[in-house]
């Protein structure tokens, strides 16, 4: 695993995310884009939806980010990134391309796009930052939001489950699928490091949570903490699944034990989005967890066999 100190000078040297960009402040997608351009080495071409991204790069003297960067329409990025991957194959295949998305683009309007790209196994890396909402546009809720979040579209909560598209990735069998977050800076930045050069020219899927300050009502200063929290509550799981064998991540490894998890209340408490939420939702977010975490077992005994 890359040391901190290394993935510091690495940023710095590679200057993918330039002072000055339009992300709100305590915005883990900037993160997150830091740390993963970073893994590439700046060698990458990044499609881009509609999204927060699409807005924080910038324009004209304001870019933010040093890499080209293809801005398309909502639900296309997949379909345009394996046009771009088949001809980069040609010219440079060094270069390494990426689809950066939301939720919204991803798990709603995307999804067929990405479901193809992945059927085709399609030389890209796609990232899915999740925000768990339609944040650039409102906070409306998307499929990714979580059970007895607080949208404006769900403003008494959500009433079902959140969509896992890293496990519909997983039954696309593609050859690696990952989960990661910024608040555990070098577990993503080795996992898209990983995805480039282990499993170049293949399908590759990696699902970023991604806390948001105004689209959860939270404070930016906890941003990084909620990014712990979610791994330490066991609401977000961090894995790998490589070749049809699952991994538990380093840093979610003694959650297994479920005596070893925080109380998701130390996780919704400081989001406004669940505040005033029924006791029966969050009762239901709880069992949410329990339900992927025995999906996890499962997928650990079978990898074992």
């Amino acid at each position: 695993m890359v040391t901190l100190r290394q993935l510091q000078v690495i940023e710095k040297e590679t200057k993918v995310v330039r002072k000055g960009n339009l992300a709100c402040p305590g915005c883990q997608l900037n993160l997150s884009l830091r740390h993963a351009l970073a893994a590439l080495e700046n060698k990458a071409i990044v499609v881009v939806p509609a999204c927060c991204t699409s807005v924080i790069q910038g324009l004209g003297d304001g870019y933010g980010l040093n890499v080209p960067i293809f801005n398309c329409a909502f639900a296309s990025a997949a379909s345009v990134a394996s046009g771009i991957a088949r001809m980069m194959k040609r010219r440079d295949p060094d270069v390494t391309v990426v689809c950066w998305a939301g939720d919204g683009g991803t798990a709603d309007i995307g999804l067929a796009t990405v479901s193809g790209a992945a059927e085709r196994d399609e030389d890209i890396i796609y990232i899915m930052y999740d925000n768990e909402g339609y944040q650039n546009t409102g906070a409306q809720k998307s499929g990714s939001t979580p059970r007895g979040a607080k949208t404006t579209t769900t403003v008494s909560g959500k009433p079902r489950r959140k969509k896992s598209v890293a496990r519909m990735m997983i039954a696309n069998d593609v050859a690696y699928v990952a989960t990661a977050t910024a608040a555990y800076p070098q577990d993503l930045f080795d996992k898209v490091a990983r995805a480039a050069k282990e499993f170049r020219g293949h399908f590759r899927f990696i699902q970023v949570f991604s806390p948001c300050p105004p689209g959860w009502d939270a404070d930016s200063r906890y941003m990084v903490e909620l990014g712990k929290l979610a791994v330490q509550t066991g609401y977000w799981p961090l894995y790998e699944y490589v070749n049809g064998q699952f991994i538990l991540s380093k840093n979610s490894q003694k959650f297994r034990d479920p005596s070893r998890r925080k109380p998701i209340e130390d996780y919704v408490t400081l989001q406004g989005r669940f505040k005033n939420v029924t006791p029966e939702l969050i009762e239901g977010l709880k069992h949410d967890i329990e339900d992927e975490w025995k999906w996890i077992e499962l997928m650990i005994q079978k990898s074992q066999m």
